[in-house]
């Protein structure tokens, strides 16, 4: 089990103020946020790659998630985010990450004038193709649960139940504690689904919304999160996703793994 830590926490800055403060944080294991203000390029991938040799890191990749959503009815508009996710992990593979984050879809407004169940199945269509692009780039891509009360496809232990029992696949699971603490599935989520979660992310809240505290400042009960991740024998990336405190977060931690 390796103690991570996500540029999340500095997505608000410019690109080239971010790896300074990511290198004064105690891991060389680095989540890099694709999206927004710090989405990648050749030239930045580049850039990453001359600061992971320098300074031996690990990356991961998380994909774009603004406007993404990856259960959209219209074709078009599908084809376009899709094309958009499959150069995110063309760039996980350049960086040599052989992890790539990505967020499942959600509902529209057009829910009530589809067939039931449209959604979902576009939703499972649009994973597999993820998927399967990236293995053949030597990428895993990991599917993430969400929080409550966004209209996501994939955010309770049962909803996951029900893809992982309905795809002729298994994608490894990204385990979001702060998002299953929301509604209080979090040990619940790593019973069920010990063997299938390859990568956490891991801030706290108080239960009622994604705040993204750091750690031990909400009423995530980290110690026991900690056991069963050891329990379960998980041996991927605890990624810290709070937006402050991030030395502390990892030190905590490191203590609890």
């Amino acid at each position: 089990m390796e103690i991570a830590v996500s540029t999340l926490f500095c997505l608000n800055k410019p690109l080239e103020e971010v790896m300074p403060l990511i290198l004064r944080a105690p891991t060389k294991f680095i989540e890099l946020m694709d999206t927004g203000p710090h989405a990648l390029s050749r030239s930045r991938v580049e850039a990453f790659l001359e600061i992971k040799e320098a300074h031996g890191l690990e990356y991961a990749v998380h994909s774009p998630y603004t406007d993404v959503n990856i259960g959209a009815n219209d074709p078009y508009v599908r084809e376009t985010i899709l094309g958009r996710l499959e150069s995110s992990i063309k760039y996980a593979s350049d960086l040599g990450a052989d992890r790539w984050i990505f967020h499942p879809g959600n509902t529209t407004a057009l829910e009530w004038a589809l067939p039931k169940g449209t959604a979902w199945s576009i939703n499972i269509e649009s994973v597999r193709r993820l998927v399967e692009y990236a293995k053949t780039l030597g990428v895993r891509a990991m599917i993430e649960n969400l929080p409550e009360p966004f209209p996501f496809l994939m955010k309770s232990v049962e909803d996951f139940r029900r893809f992982f029992n309905q795809v002729g696949f298994e994608p490894p699971m990204v385990l979001d504690i702060a998002h299953a603490h929301i509604r209080g599935e979090e040990l619940e989520f790593i019973r069920r689904f010990g063997d299938r979660i390859a990568h956490v992310h891991a801030s706290d809240n108080q239960g009622d919304r994604d705040t993204h505290l750091r750690i031990g400042e909400g009423t995530v009960d980290w110690g026991k999160v900690m056991e069963a991740l050891r329990e379960s024998h998980f041996d991927g990336w605890v990624t810290i996703e709070s937006h402050n405190a991030i030395s502390e977060s990892i030190r905590l931690l490191e203590d609890l793994k």
